[in-house]
């Protein structure tokens, strides 16, 4: 089947299309109001952008109402937002965070989990996460949609400091990414974790290549 989602019904009783792009790693993203309120929301539209200097994005779309998110005022207005990585272990505290509360409510209270400080963000991050970016604010880049809902701002962030927790790193200086278990979006009301990692070199490559590609930092 196939079809033109700009002007035709989709065939299927449900959209495929955020079901594609798969699986999606999750922006759970804490940020401080000007009025100190803490924020703390997921977003399956994240990604890393580069890497020197180390440079992240991530996209929300805003409310049917034309509210913008909480998230992306408050990165912008404060010039921060922090990173803390999801994973299965915290799913229900990521679940109960993605709900849309009004401004004043502290989302690390409702959420159930703890705050630990950062250096450099003015927020808190998420003290049961084992990683985290604190991020500071670069641009905000608005899009317009077919609806209110459908607008979205891509928000951009450059990486500042980086969080790891010593007893998720393997004796080899990597991440222990099937102990983490990070948690990912699927589409529909499904997710994955990563419970499971298979390693492929690209063949003929250049060894100073393959250096950048597994991320050796020295």
């Amino acid at each position: 089947m196939h079809y033109d989602p700009r002007s035709e019904t989709c065939p299927l009783p449900y959209s495929p299309f955020k079901s594609c792009t798969v699986p999606r790693p999750i922006g759970w993203l804490s940020t401080t109001s000007l009025d100190g309120v803490d924020n703390l929301a997921p977003y399956s539209q994240w990604q890393n952008l580069t890497f020197d200097p180390p440079m992240v994005m991530f996209a929300a779309n805003q409310l049917s109402s034309g509210e913008r998110k909480h998230t992306v005022v408050n990165a912008e207005q404060t010039g921060w937002f922090v990173w803390n990585m999801a994973t299965y272990a915290l799913r229900e505290a990521v679940n109960l965070s993605a709900m849309e509360l009004s401004a004043e409510v502290d989302e690390f209270d409702h959420a159930g989990v703890t705050k630990a400080a950062c250096v450099d963000a003015p927020g808190p991050r998420v003290a049961e996460s084992p990683a985290h970016f604190e991020c500071r604010y670069l641009s905000t880049h608005r899009l317009r949609g077919s609806s209110n809902h459908g607008w979205v701002d891509v928000v951009y962030g450059e990486v500042v400091r980086i969080h790891v927790a010593d007893d998720v790193v393997t004796p080899e200086g990597k991440l222990d990414i099937p102990a983490i278990q990070p948690l990912a979006r699927l589409g529909y009301f499904d997710y994955t974790a990563v419970t499971e990692t298979f390693e492929m070199r690209i063949p003929g490559t250049n060894p100073n290549t393959l250096v950048g590609l597994e991320g050796k930092s020295s």
